[in-house]
């Protein structure tokens, strides 16, 4: 299993027990959002769901903190998103993740595709309880960049000694687009899995067109503008050596 750590506003850190983890799918609040993310996921080849939202068990392992992601070819993209972590006194919290999915495994099976990269997510998180009254104004961003030099050639690969490209933001919204983390937190305990370890994945919000999501590097910042904070992860995509046999 995963142990994470986060550290809270106040200074103060929290380890769970990573025992289960489940990735949220199509859950915009707006069906037009939904329908945005079908029709770009159906661009590369994935077929539409036949229920929206959808839920995606994924090994516990996969959610990790980590700065650096090893990939086996190029067609391989994060996504923005929340994570509702319950800690081991069952508080909730929330921080920021990047559910980094081969779209080549996803044309074939979402939930495959899923189980196929880490949930990365941030060191930090806030206490769900201290900006419940606010979540509609968080704000959700992504930005990709590239190898400068160095590269694979296929949109992953080593910055080498050129470093990376500009920053090209890639999603920016905010929580209002997607599905509260009370609905999934009510979703869970239904099912009996609103349990001290448990992570949840929000599920994401639109991409901007025309920028590569096959990139070297991502970038996540989850913004409370009421208080000017913000949790941030960010990792290189790297690509793995060519196998043998």
């Amino acid at each position: 299993m995963a142990l994470l750590t986060f550290e809270l506003p106040d200074g103060t850190t929290r380890r769970v027990d990573v025992v289960q983890v489940l990735n949220a799918g199509y859950a915009g609040r707006s069906q037009d959002d939904v329908a945005a993310h079908v029709a770009e996921l159906a661009e590369l080849g994935v077929p539409a769901p036949s229920v929206t939202p959808a839920l995606y068990p994924v090994a516990p392992y996969l959610a990790q903190h980590t700065d650096r992601v090893s990939v086996q070819h190029g067609r391989t993209s994060g996504e923005a998103e929340w994570a509702l972590v319950v800690d081991g006194d069952g508080e909730l919290l929330l921080t920021a993740a990047c559910d980094h999915t081969d779209r080549e495994l996803e044309v074939h099976g979402v939930a495959w595709s899923k189980n196929a990269g880490p949930d990365v997510l941030a060191r930090r998180a806030w206490r769900l309880a201290d900006v419940q009254e606010r979540l509609d104004t968080l704000t959700l961003r992504a930005w990709v960049s590239h190898a400068a030099s160095g590269g694979s050639g296929d949109g992953v690969g080593s910055a080498g000694s050129g470093g990376f490209g500009k920053e090209t933001v890639i999603q920016d919204g905010t929580l209002a687009e997607l599905l509260t983390p009370g609905y999934w937190a009510e979703v869970l305990r239904e099912r009996g899995d609103l349990l001290p370890g448990t992570v949840l994945i929000s599920g994401t919000i639109p991409m901007a067109e025309g920028v590569d999501q096959f990139a070297d590097r991502w970038r996540v910042e989850l913004g409370d503008p009421a208080t000017g904070d913000v949790i941030e992860l960010a990792y290189d995509v790297v690509r793995m050596p060519a196998p043998i046999g």
